[in-house]
């Protein structure tokens, strides 16, 4: 059985992912996101569950070096050096064509990444996470995307970087989900798992 895509997003209510470019570059993120010490261990777990991660340069970029970093960091808690550890440890695949070397387990696709992911895909075993909007939309246009697990803060940003970019490019017709799990944290953030029906 093939691998599976999983596009993991914090999302507001309203469906944006940033009210400004570029809001996610620190560790506390913008305001209305609310991630704390419960919502952070269940994403360590989940990480933890993945074979592995496909990322954006945005998102690689935001990453290293600061969660191999945190792994020796003893003015972090536990639970994000135990990020660290994990992000750190994990094969990833850089989607980039500026990029020619990056460290930790990373390779790097340049040319042709649509269809050296479905390779991928079709190669490997297990959920494979999806970090990063642009990324996310290439693969659903393409037909490999296969789940969405949405963490919604209770927010409600009015403008903003929607869930996918372009996404009258990417669904050409409406495209139905199936509700796989949904939970609930004390921060008011709910996990939504959807698998995506394909035509």
């Amino acid at each position: 059985m093939p691998a599976r895509f999983v596009y993991w997003m914090n999302v507001s209510l309203d469906g944006f992912i940033e009210a400004r470019p570029g809001e996610h570059g620190t560790l506390e993120g913008p305001g209305w996101i609310r991630i704390d010490e419960q919502l952070h261990r269940f994403f360590n777990e989940r990480a933890a569950a993945q074979t592995m991660a496909v990322e954006g340069r945005v998102v690689h970029d935001m990453m290293d070096p600061f969660w191999p970093d945190a792994r020796t960091d003893a003015s972090l808690p536990a639970y994000l050096r135990e990020y660290g550890e994990i992000w750190t440890a994990k094969p990833k695949v850089l989607v980039s064509r500026s990029r020619t070397a990056a460290d930790h387990d990373t390779r790097i696709i340049g040319e042709d990444a649509i269809a050296r992911l479905a390779e991928l895909r079709a190669e490997s075993e297990g959920d494979i996470g999806v970090g990063g909007a642009n990324l996310a939309t290439q693969l659903l246009a393409a037909g490999l995307l296969d789940e969405l697990m949405l963490f919604t803060h209770p927010a409600l940003l009015g403008v903003g970087r929607p869930l996918f970019d372009s996404p009258a490019d990417a669904i050409s017709e409406p495209l139905q989900l199936d509700l796989l799990e949904q939970r609930s944290f004390d921060s008011g953030v709910v996990m939504h798992r959807y698998a995506i029906r394909h035509p």
